[in-house]
């Protein structure tokens, strides 16, 4: 069943997704994790253990390695539970098939085994040949694993910075390259060039004498030029860029990466178009650099998968996708945030979630990275956090330490969600002699920051119903814009169902086209943008502005004629479609006139 399902389920937060694969992987659908929480992911192979009737050992602090040996076994665990789960299924005969055929009824209509399976299911009475057959079709989903590379923390002893191979993106990565899974690694935040050096030590991620690779390497991208350059940086490695997975820079769930106004569907046209010379241009330099290394290389270029996600959330979109940029995989995230079945969400949030409204969904400065952050409004953990501001006692305890990036104000870098850095910023904040408007509008500043590390994990512990002690009950999540479309609880089943179309679990009637949401919120971005900018701009960010609009101007004139020439699936929307598109026009050519006469003035 490998690469039956057209879509797969991305990574959310620390926790949503941290098992996902044990819960997928034996119906064929790909999903990914998130490996940087080692804490977490312990808590997690402690539980699975236990309720796997497994023999358990911690893995303690006085394990050499022992971070990245809690990734490696947690792996190992969830690699040997979907084996398990896909063997039951394959030999799932003594109910009549109905495991296998609600499996198979699951995959598209158009998938080549589901046809197959149907025609010979009614007709095979040896159960041997079944099986036989069985085996030789049905595969494990890949289990891929997420590492944002920003999150690469230097790590000290006794006073003294460790080696490189000690911070925290390279522990994870260790991790996964010393696991037994055959999969994908997915790296996301842009490029860390000592984290890409460190793969080369690392022989899974070369191809064997057959030109397998065991672990490939997939790079999230927000556009080509992006691309092409981490690409040709790690080729001059030996290192193989497997996939390009495009996400929107604002329609998606967590951390957003926005571009200059570069929209999704321009951005994936030419992906399209230039897929051949990527390879062609990538594979040069892969090739040199395998026969510099001496080990096997290739006489062509590797497949390259091209996949996007951030915002779909229909079968017309989805279909859209694959056939006219010829995508090999769409990613479906916030949607399954509301299927219990996949993903791990506390009852209390999934409630918010379902209610959730545009207004309730906002991208926010919450992230002790400094990078915007997609946030649910009135989670539990932000709660959380004004209820500490309220006492007095704004920032949180620093747990986990995985955000440590700031040292503004210490020797040492610490995080800006923090008590810590907190106090210490109000304290220079007091010092400064600010007017009372001035002050507050700091202060908030300061304390909106969310401690994402214990926030993105708790609800995984909650729903599994593993102990919180130490890391309370505030729960922060980080749906994309897509979800105020989707309002009920949905089964495996239902959602499966309608991303393939089969059936519309979409209530509301008036969701906009996901191409057209996202030029909404890159509208609102630049008004925002502008706003932060004051009357005197400066020509650095003079020009920033106005490569912004005219990208949108661009973005729009592309729409136009895409869905003029190809819009016909979607139909029954290709109305409010142009509608969109003329009303966006309008605003822009108004931010246009807004900009202008504030640089006139300003020259004056």
């Amino acid at each position: 069943m490998r690469e039956a399902h057209s879509f797969h389920i991305p990574v959310m937060g620390l926790g949503f997704t941290i098992d996902t694969p044990v819960k997928v992987a034996h119906l064929g659908i790909d999903s990914v994790l998130a490996i940087g929480d080692h804490m977490l992911i312990e808590r997690m192979r402690k539980f699975y253990c236990h309720k796997m009737g497994i023999p358990y050992e911690e893995i303690n602090e006085n394990f050499e390695d022992f971070r990245a040996l809690r990734i490696t076994e947690y792996l190992n665990l969830l690699n040997d539970l979907a084996e398990q789960k896909l063997e039951a299924l394959r030999n799932s005969l003594s109910d009549k098939g109905e495991m296998l055929r609600s499996c198979f009824d699951m995959l598209p209509d158009n998938a080549r085994i589901k046809k197959e399976f149907t025609k010979r299911f009614k007709k095979w009475s040896d159960t041997v040949q079944i099986r036989q057959w069985l085996k030789e079709n049905l595969h494990l989903g890949s289990i891929d694993v997420n590492i944002m590379t920003k999150v690469d923390m230097d790590k000290y002893e006794h006073g003294e910075k460790l080696p490189v191979e000690n911070n925290d993106a390279h522990v994870s990565l260790r991790g996964f390259a010393l696991s037994n899974l055959r999969s994908s690694l997915i790296l996301s935040a842009g490029m860390n060039p000592r984290l890409f050096g460190y793969m080369e030590q690392f022989e899974d991620f070369y191809p064997d004498a057959e030109g397998e690779i065991k672990k490939k390497i997939v790079l999230k991208v927000s556009d080509y030029r992006s691309a092409i350059i981490q690409g040709k940086f790690l080729a001059k490695k030996g290192l193989w860029v497997s996939e390009y997975r495009i996400e929107s820079g604002l329609n998606c769930g967590g951390h957003a990466f926005a571009t200059t106004g570069y929209l999704m569907g321009p951005i994936l046209e030419e992906f399209k178009k230039n897929k051949e010379e990527l390879a062609e241009t990538v594979f040069a330099l892969y090739r040199q650099a395998l026969k510099e290394k001496e080990k096997p290389f290739p006489e062509r270029a590797p497949k390259i998968k091209i996949s996007a996600q951030g915002g779909v959330g229909t079968a017309a979109e989805h279909e859209f996708l694959l056939d006219y940029y010829e995508l090999d995989s769409v990613g479906w995230g916030t949607p399954f945030l509301l299927v219990p079945e996949v993903t791990n969400v506390d009852e209390e949030t999934l409630d918010q979630l379902i209610k959730a409204r545009e207004k309730d969904l906002y991208l926010s400065n919450i992230s002790p990275l400094g990078v915007p952050f997609n946030n649910l409004r009135g989670n539990s953990k932000d709660r959380e956090k004004e209820e500490r501001i309220a006492k007095g006692r704004p920032g949180s305890p620093c747990v986990k330490k995985y955000l440590k990036f700031n040292d503004e104000l210490t020797e040492r870098p610490i995080c800006t969600a923090s008590r810590q850095y907190q106090n210490l910023k109000i304290k220079q904040l007091l010092a400064e002699d600010l007017t009372p408007e001035k002050f507050n509008r700091e202060y908030r500043k300061v304390v909106e920051k969310t401690c994402l590390c214990v926030g993105l994990s708790t609800s995984a512990l909650k729903v599994n119903e593993l102990n919180r002690r130490s890391d309370g009950e505030g729960i922060a999540i980080c749906p994309g814009p897509n979800m105020a479309y989707f309002t009920k609880k949905l089964s495996l089943r239902e959602m499966v169902d309608h991303v393939y179309g089969r059936r519309n679990v979409i209530e509301r009637k008036d969701r906009p086209h996901m191409f057209v949401k996202e030029l909404r919120l890159y509208l609102k971005y630049f008004e925002d943008k502008l706003e932060e900018t004051g009357e005197r701009p400066g020509r650095k960010k003079e020009k920033y502005l106005k490569s912004f609009l005219a990208n949108l101007d661009e973005g729009i004139t592309y729409y136009r004629q895409l869905f003029s020439e190809r819009g016909q699936i979607f139909k029954d929307e290709l109305n409010r479609i142009f509608e969109d598109l003329d009303r966006t026009k309008k605003d822009i050519n108004i931010l246009k006139n807004n900009l202008m006469k504030q640089l006139t003035v300003e020259s004056v």
